[in-house]
């Protein structure tokens, strides 16, 4: 499951600056400036997604026509969307 736009305008609102903050020190061995660019693209590509009703339509269709086949990396990926959205909440 992605995080929804409602969850990240929360963490751009500040209101989960706490949360922002401890993902950033979990990379304090890298570069920091490097680490907040990175933020920021990610936080721009959430935003750029579509809408949750478009996402939903696609996967059914793509089960149903037996044509959806996760990767391993994209499985990772949704788990840990999954799991910040879980601790944002």
């Amino acid at each position: 499951m992605r995080i929804s736009d409602n969850e990240v305008k929360k963490i751009l609102s500040g209101t989960q600056v706490s949360l922002v903050e401890e993902i950033v020190q979990i990379g304090q061995q890298s570069d920091r400036e490097a680490d907040e660019k990175l933020a920021a693209q990610v936080t721009e590509d959430v935003l750029a997604m579509g809408d949750r009703e478009e996402a939903i339509a696609d996967l059914k269709a793509r089960i149903e026509a037996g044509t959806y086949n996760p990767t391993g990396d994209e499985i990772a990926d949704a788990m840990i969307r999954r799991s910040i959205a879980d601790r944002i909440r």
